[in-house]
């Protein structure tokens, strides 16, 4: 028996991409999956196809009462959550200054406060167990700021910090808690599911952002990372003993995340005399 067999995982955001990938491998594996869609047709789907140890949940992780209701089908239907796969989100191309509040708004929504409610929904379960396991699904952009990305990078960073807050807070509860960051995935991402900013500043036209704007808008099908292979990765460490508190999907993640460090490192011994001058001096 796999470590992961019979696990209830619940997976968000399943029609497409990781998400798809991760309930397709975790059924595969023999674990018993949640996977929430925002249609019925592909919940049923779901259902239908995955023999018993699957259940398609209709949910939108911005609507707080389905969220509570999604969760207590899955409970109802398998007693128990095991793992909590946090990976719906959306992403939106644009400068900052070019992001409406509105649009600002719906990136937290779904990439912090979706990812919050459905924490919140599965916590009280995995507290009365004593176990469990969380999954942070961070990017790239959660780790370091990107021009042109900034508004969803600013989400993802927030879901990257409460993910650290979480594997603090619940570390003496028996619940386990892991930040993915997430390097480009061959996934409809940087496809016909992203969108872009309504009104563009000529201003930014020879900068950064509107150079990520034409990188990101010609990535599709030349994506570094497989999101099976993502799956996999995963898996393992669903199925570890002591997972991680911080894990790194693909090798572009990797080297994002070093250099952020090294460069971090890097002003902090430049302007380190800088940064002691505000001590008290001793009397």
């Amino acid at each position: 028996m796999s470590a992961i067999e019979n696990k209830v995982v619940m997976v968000t955001g399943a029609s497409s991409g990781l998400g798809k990938a991760l309930a397709v491998a975790l059924l595969d594996q023999g674990a018993r999956v949640a996977a929430t869609f925002r249609r019925q047709d592909q919940a049923d789907a779901f259902t239908a196809g995955a023999e018993g140890r699957g259940l398609g949940v209709v949910l939108d992780v911005t609507d707080a009462g389905a969220v509570e209701l999604g969760v207590a089908k899955v409970l109802e239907q398998f007693g128990r959550i095991d793992v909590l796969a946090n990976n719906a989100g959306a992403g939106l191309v644009g400068a900052i200054e070019e992001t409406s509040e509105a649009d600002a708004q719906r990136l937290f929504d779904v990439n912090f406060f979706g990812g919050l409610r459905m924490i919140r929904a599965v916590l009280p379960a995995m507290r009365a167990q004593r176990s469990g396991h969380i999954l942070q699904f961070s990017a790239i952009g959660g780790f370091t700021g990107v021009a042109g990305l900034g508004v969803y990078a600013a989400a993802k960073a927030a879901t990257d910090i409460l993910g650290e807050g979480l594997a603090k807070e619940l570390a003496p509860l028996g619940i386990k808690t892991t930040v993915l960051t997430i390097g480009i995935f061959e996934t409809e991402f940087a496809g016909s599911s992203l969108r872009y900013v309504n009104a563009e500043i000529d201003d930014y036209k020879d900068t950064p952002a509107a150079a990520f704007r034409g990188f990101i808008g010609n990535l599709q099908g030349s994506q570094p990372n497989d999101a099976a292979r993502g799956a996999q990765a995963i898996i393992q460490l669903m199925a570890a003993g002591e997972p991680p508190v911080h894990a790194a999907l693909g090798a572009d993640a990797i080297e994002v995340m070093e250099t952020k460090m090294a460069a971090v490192k890097q002003d902090l011994r430049g302007w380190e005399s800088n940064a002691r001058s505000v001590q008290k001096v001793a009397a």
